[in-house]
Order: structure tokens, then sequence, then C-alpha cells
């Protein structure tokens, strides 16, 4: 069930969002007798390594505190943890945004006191690979292949044993542009669009991440209107393929990160549904010959598969602190 707030006028300091919210969600709970446990999407946290983690005090610190970010992510644990209060139940977050799974040579930028940073749609990353070495009777845990999610923004990962080795930053920087985010840049150009126009650090983070991409271009952020638009267009369609080529030039560095040596090539997001550009991605990466497509995103069921693999204890919980 979904619970809509859209209309309400929200506090824009997320966390004074948390009792209107939890009032909402426990009109809803109020109908359910038991829960074996519940689990939250997570939100920014410090990098921590994926897998499935406790509801703790100083995880809901930093959520409370806003100490990475003021995303609304971040009420999900605090709302999951007042349900665990009213069940008795224990609370998980699985895969937070900030897993970090890099190898030492990935966190390296070439500018001394600028670290690559790992922020990325993990939480499907990670369930769609393991989906995938599933249909393909391979052990998660020697499973190599490039998984690329594609949204709003993009995550092209390179993944080793079920661990993200490496992957552009979703939300901020590197990768390709996508629908709305400006991705990977000149340099020059971002110093002379700065200087030149006196933005502010909020003014850029704004432009980068909401207003850049296929929406910046094209003035639209329906990828299903952008698409009707490439018949009769063609400024639309020449930064359609644009698109197109960073997406497969991303997959193909991660590819070469696994040295040549991918199982499978995985491919999800709510991009995915379209037949059009999953064709014209396939055409230009024949040098991995097996793919597996899952259009739209799968969070909800990965929470749960996060969850439930915890309970029947095949998988260590995790602690953060």
């Amino acid at each position: 069930m979904q619970i809509d707030h859209s209309g309400i006028d929200l506090p824009e300091n997320i966390v004074e969002q948390l009792e209107l919210r939890s009032t909402s969600l426990a009109s809803v709970l109020g109908e359910i007798d038991r829960l074996d446990a519940v689990c939250a999407r997570g939100g920014p946290l410090k990098p921590v390594a994926g897998g499935t983690y406790r509801i703790t005090e100083p995880m809901l610190r930093a959520y409370r505190n806003g100490e990475f970010s003021n995303h609304a992510s971040n009420l999900g644990a605090l709302l999951a943890d007042k349900v665990c209060g009213s069940y008795n139940v224990p609370g998980f977050v699985v895969d937070p945004v900030t897993v970090d799974e890099f190898i030492p040579e990935a966190r390296i930028s070439g500018v001394p006191g600028i670290e690559r940073r790992s922020r990325s749609h993990a939480l499907n990353l990670h369930f769609c690979v393991r989906r995938a070495a599933t249909e393909l009777g391979l052990p998660h845990a020697a499973f190599k292949c490039v998984a690329a999610h594609l949204g709003s923004g993009f995550s092209i990962a390179a993944l080793s044993g079920g661990r993200i080795i490496d992957v552009n930053d979703g939300l901020l920087g590197m990768g390709p542009f996508s629908v709305q985010r400006a991705g990977a840049l000149p340099l020059q150009g971002v110093l002379d669009l700065v200087f030149k126009n006196k933005l502010s650090e909020s003014e850029l983070i704004e432009l980068f991440s909401g207003n850049s991409g296929l929406k910046g271009y094209l003035c639209t952020a329906d990828f299903k209107q952008i698409e009707k638009l490439l018949v009769n267009d063609k400024h639309a369609a020449d930064i359609y393929r644009a698109m197109i080529y960073q997406i497969v030039k991303e997959i193909g560095a991660m590819y070469a990160v696994l040295e040549g040596r991918a199982d499978c090539l995985v491919i999800t997001g709510g991009l995915a549904n379209s037949p059009r550009l999953i064709s014209a991605i396939k055409d230009r990466t024949a040098f991995i010959p097996i793919v597996r497509v899952y259009n739209g995103s799968f969070e909800l069921e990965a929470l749960a598969a996060g969850a439930v693999r915890v309970l029947n204890k095949e998988e260590r919980v995790l602690e953060y602190a």
C-alpha cells in the first residue's frame, strides 16, 4: 500500500516530517496483528559494506541529526524503529546507498584531498545480481558481472563475488548523464560555469543532480515523452544517442575493471522498460554475450529478501556503529 502525502505542506527539514508520517503509517498498520520484523530503506550513512543491518541507536542518531544528508530516505529507519517498538520485533535496513565495497585503486581520484565516493543504487543492484546468478546456476560468491541501474539517475557497477568493487557516483558526478543528472563533466566547463555565473553550492547541486541530462537539454524528464520526440526531433535524437553512447562507454569501463571476464550484463531500473533503449544497449555491448534485463526497481523485494535471509540465519546480521 502506498501512502500519498502530496498536497501537504511538509517541513523542509526531513526529520521534522517524522510524526506526520508515523501517524499515517500507524493508521495503515492498525489492521495488522503480527509482524516478524520490519525492514526499511536505508538513507546515507558513513561508508559500509553491503548487507542487512540491525537498526541501532548510532544509526538512528545519524538519521536524526542528518549527519550525511537531509534526504527522505533518512526517515526509513526512524519510522521502522517506531513500528518495531509497537510490535516488539527487530528492525533492519538493507544495502543503504552508501554501501562501499571499492577496491583500493577505485578510490583514487587524481587530485589529493578528493576521493571517489561509492554512492549507488546498491539495494536494487545487489538484488538483481543475486537473481541473475541464481537464474544462471552460478554461485553468488564467484559471480562476476557488470550491472546497470537506469532510472532518473544511473549506477553502472562492476560486481565480483556479490561486491560492488567500482561504480560511478550515482548522485553527483562520474558516469553517463541520465534523465536528470549531469554525470561526468569537462572540468574547464564547470569552472567557467561557476565563476562566470557566480553560482552557489546549492545552485550547482540542484543543477547537476536535478536539472541536467535529458531534462536539461529537452526540458522534460518524462522518458516516454522523450522517446516520442525521437521520431521528428533531430536534437532530441542526438541527445538520446549521446546518452546511450555514454551508458555503453561506462559499461565497457566496468567490463575492463573485471579484466574482460564477466558472466553477465544485468540491466535494471525504470528505463529498462524501454525496448528501444534496451535494444540499443544490447547492440553495442555484444562483448558481454549473456544479458539479463529486470525492468523496474525491486527495492521492496530486496528489503524483504534481506530480512528473510537474516531471520532464516542464512546471513549474519550486521551492526552499524
